[in-house]
């Protein structure tokens, strides 16, 4: 890298939190060192560089360790030049910071077993707002309001360019696609949330992204995988009981 910067980064497939990082990166042009952890045995590298929560991603700069991915795209964005994933306005933000936390606390990626069935789900909260319409991810961040608020009507939650609500939820993009191979429901549908299903095409089709972004097959699989030892393990549990 220019100036002598070096990146590592600590990763592991299907992490969603390590596309993240990867698309930031991506994003600001910067050439990094991809470094494959392996979670059922942990390098001493990611236990040193990562002591609390023994956790990837982990992006080492010059020898020195960022941990938690929101922390390691500010870092990132403050770090190196290029484009701005965030921009310098302190309410927009805010708002940014709002709806990246919203994004965080109700999309999470749940793999789980159920009947035999292992699936991705990216759950919805159903509650009601004050009018009795219905709230929570279908009305603000799935109905299009987190865009809308976001956005003022450009391409991207950035506005022209890519910002870190676009990184955050578009690092969810696959698993999202798996679910819907898995499950047939659709996350974002087109005749539902216009803004959101055409705002998922547009960044999925950028250069960048299209070299970060893993392969839906892949994650199929690995969700079959392990939905197949899992079956494997009830079977002798049951055979031994």
């Amino acid at each position: 890298m220019a100036g002598g910067d070096e990146l590592k980064l600590l990763g592991a497939f299907p992490s969603a939190y390590v596309t993240r990082v990867e698309l930031a990166l991506g994003f600001k042009g910067l050439s990094y060192e991809y470094v494959k952890e392996d979670l059922a045995n942990k390098s001493e590298l990611l236990l040193s560089s990562n002591p609390v929560h023994k956790k990837v991603p982990v992006l080492i700069h010059n020898g020195k360790p960022i941990s938690e991915s929101q922390v390691i795209l500010e870092y990132i964005d403050e770090a190196f030049t290029g484009a701005s994933l965030l921009t310098r306005d302190p309410y927009e933000r805010a708002v940014a910071r709002f709806w990246v936390a919203y994004i965080d606390d109700k999309l999470k990626v749940t793999i789980f077993w159920n009947g035999g069935v292992h699936y991705i789900m990216v759950p919805n909260d159903t509650r009601k707002d004050e009018g009795g319409e219905g709230g929570g991810v279908e009305a603000d961040v799935r109905g299009g309001r987190a865009l809308k608020d976001s956005s003022k009507g450009k391409p991207f939650f950035g506005g022209d360019t890519v910002g870190l609500v676009d990184i955050t939820l578009g690092s969810l993009i696959a698993w999202m696609k798996a679910t819907e191979v898995l499950t047939g429901a659709k996350i974002f549908d087109p005749a539902k949330t216009p803004l959101l299903a055409a705002w998922t095409e547009r960044f999925a089709e950028l250069d960048t992204t299209k070299k970060v972004l893993p392969d839906v097959a892949g994650y199929v699989e690995y969700v079959n995988k392990r939905r197949q030892t899992q079956a494997a393990t009830a079977a002798v549990v049951a055979s031994n009981s």
